[in-house]
């Protein structure tokens, strides 16, 4: 390791962070090396890393004091926070601060930040068109991210900007699958408004990460929105369709009718389809399908990636 460029990873075992860890370890001859920062450094996945040759370090975005010694000699550094772990945008700022103040002060050559868009810049808390949730956002887990984007601009950490986009596992893990309906056929139901939603494979994302790392401090101040495909509600259910042999149709649904589903998440989540609603071709030009297979020749297509994952999805009734 004492050859090559460390490149400390926050959340590795989640599926940002490991997708870029295991990249950075398939590539042998890339130059950097590999420090995962984990809570659970005894966990399975963290031990699984290890195993590929990474160096696995204790570490914790509510711990400034771990942060530090996680990042001391780092060349670079991935910050990620994940707001479904807690559902608070205060406490998910707060780790984005602790992130960007230990990147700056360890002297971190380059820092990924992956981040999303402040969404009261364009939609302000009066905008009555989204709902206020937990009183100073409107899609609390976009907002606490792309707030945090001047934090690391002003401590002076090296950063480029990582904007991600819907990830099609949520189609496996998040309940957002089709579900099966009288007759037999399937019904793909997600609130789009008639826009087109820009989506990745969460491993591409990872992997997108590492080639802005190979493009080196060149990229340092870009904002880089990533994606796999961009296509319509009907276009992912004919996709699913072919890969699943079923029969999908799609289901526009209301934004008011998702916010009131009522599981965990369901209003941010209901506002944050609506926002990209209401951004249209803005938000979609934010999100490059050709600068993201630029940085990651690999990068799975909604087609492909449903070939390798359609057998995964869980069908609800």
């Amino acid at each position: 390791m004492a050859d090559r460029k460390i490149i400390a990873v926050t959340g590795a075992t989640g599926a940002q962070g490991g997708g870029l860890a295991r990249a950075i370890l398939a590539d042998r001859d890339g130059g950097f090396a590999v420090r995962a920062i984990t809570r659970k450094p005894d966990s399975e996945k963290a031990q699984a890393l290890a195993k590929l040759g990474a160096e696995i370090v204790g570490g914790d975005a509510d711990d400034r004091a771990s942060l530090a010694r996680a990042f001391a000699g780092a060349y670079g550094a991935f910050c990620v926070t994940n707001f479904w772990e807690h559902f608070s945008a205060e406490r998910e700022a707060v780790q984005a601060d602790a992130l960007a103040r230990a990147t700056a002060t360890a002297g971190v050559r380059h820092v990924i930040w992956s981040t999303l868009e402040d969404t009261r810049l364009s939609i302000p808390l009066e905008d009555s068109r989204l709902p206020t949730l937990q009183g100073r956002y409107k899609v609390p887990h976009f907002d606490a991210k792309g707030a945090a984007d001047h934090v690391f601009a002003e401590h002076g950490a090296p950063t480029t900007y990582l904007l991600a986009s819907f990830y099609w596992e949520n189609f496996i893990h998040f309940g957002m699958g089709p579900r099966e309906i009288p007759g037999g056929d399937l019904v793909l139901a997600l609130p789009l408004g008639g826009v087109k939603l820009p989506g990745i494979a969460a491993e591409d994302i990872g992997k997108c990460a590492y080639g802005v790392f190979r493009r080196g401090t060149a990229a340092v101040g870009q904002r880089i929105g990533i994606a796999g495909d961009i296509l319509s509600g009907a276009q992912m259910a004919a996709q699913m369709a072919q890969a699943l042999g079923r029969s999908v149709v799609f289901d526009d649904v209301p934004f008011d009718v998702y916010r009131g589903l009522g599981f965990p998440g369901a209003d941010d989540l209901g506002n944050m389809f609506q926002f990209q609603a209401i951004r249209g071709d803005a938000f979609l030009r934010d999100r490059d399908v050709a600068l993201s297979r630029a940085l990651n020749p690999e990068l799975l297509s909604f087609e492909a990636w449903l070939r390798a994952n359609a057998r995964r999805i869980p069908i609800a009734r």
